[in-house]
């Protein structure tokens, strides 16, 4: 089937599984009633357009009719949410400024590294202009502003809940158990026609490192910003070693520390080597990342998932509080 023909095709069953006596002399009219407000028909066709025409090309015809018909329900259930928010917004007077519709719309294109050219050619590969994807917009920063007023501000997230989600998400339970560490080493210069002196230069060096990590400078930070060794550009990150797998000395460095403590210095071949356990055989849990990292990260993720429940919660009240009819 040719797109053309496809999207044609698409039109008739659209209009023909409204009503039977629409499809020879096409009218507009309303589809649904939604307290004082009433879709129409043209309204589910430019709200839907996009995905009408999606449909059409992709869906095979003995299939066609019914997934239209399921299509134009989720549209007309999507306007009916779309008009309760609308409704609850002009009750408190909220408003969306066409400066702000431009913002967004720049934040998108920013965002997305594109032009406006380009995009407009996206929309309409999609079968939407801009004018519907602005006037989309408007409705989407409508509905923002709705939900912080009504919604986010309900939203607080205590520590403890953080606390649940680093543990089911960020923690690994090793079975046979093992040392999960960071490392920071400072290497002798090969070239250096004073071995000795090089020698004592990098343990100097190595010691200075090891006093910030000790007065609580991040120990990541500092094997990106010192570290010679590859580790470096992973913060140190080295993984998890079995107490069998370590070096002689590395292993006696480390086999006495207490999750979160920092190692004496280890002296090696070429160079000097300072160690941070993480975690332990002891709890047989290790840190994927540490807490501090990515708390925040948590945060917001909770935040968006708290938002999502309250406000889906809120909108099926004010749909249970409303009257709906679909003609």
């Amino acid at each position: 089937m040719s797109v053309r023909f496809g999207w044609l095709t698409a039109c008739i069953l659209l209009f023909t599984c409204i009503h039977p006596i629409y499809a020879a002399d096409i009218v507009d009219r309303v589809v649904a009633v939604v307290n004082d407000d009433v879709i129409t028909l043209s309204e589910v066709n430019q709200e839907g357009k996009a995905l009408f025409k999606r449909i059409a090309e992709q869906v095979p015809p003995d299939r066609l009719e019914e997934a239209l018909q399921q299509a134009r329900q989720n549209v007309i259930e999507e306007l009916i949410d779309k008009k309760i928010l609308q409704q609850e917004a002009r009750k408190y007077d909220l408003k969306v400024t066409d400066e702000e519709v431009d913002r967004a719309l720049q934040r998108i294109l920013e965002r997305n590294n594109t032009t406006m050219e380009q995009f407009r050619s996206e929309l309409a590969a999609v079968g939407m202009d801009e004018q519907q994807y602005r006037e989309n917009l408007r409705s989407q920063i409508l509905s923002s502003k709705l939900v912080n007023m009504e919604v986010r501000s309900k939203v607080i997230i205590p520590e403890e809940k953080i606390i649940d989600y680093y543990d089911t998400h960020y923690m690994e339970r090793m079975g046979d158990g093992g040392y999960y560490l960071l490392q920071i080493g400072i290497n002798v210069d090969p070239n250096d026609p004073d071995p000795e002196r090089a020698r004592a230069e990098a343990r100097k060096k190595a010691e200075q490192i090891r006093e910030q990590a000790l007065a609580g400078e991040d120990f990541k930070e500092l094997a990106r910003k010192y570290s010679d060794l590859p580790s470096a550009a992973d913060g140190g990150d080295i993984g998890v070693f079995k107490a069998d797998e370590m070096a002689p000395a590395m292993r006696e460095a480390v086999i006495s520390l207490k999750p979160g403590e920092i190692s004496e210095l280890v002296e090696t071949s070429s160079g000097f080597q300072i160690f941070k356990l993480l975690s332990s055989k002891q709890g047989q849990i290790v840190a994927k990342v540490p807490y501090d990292e990515v708390k925040e990260e948590i945060r917001n993720i909770l935040y968006q998932q708290e938002t999502k429940e309250l406000f889906d919660n809120w909108l099926k009240k004010m749909r249970e509080n409303a009257y709906i009819k679909i003609l």
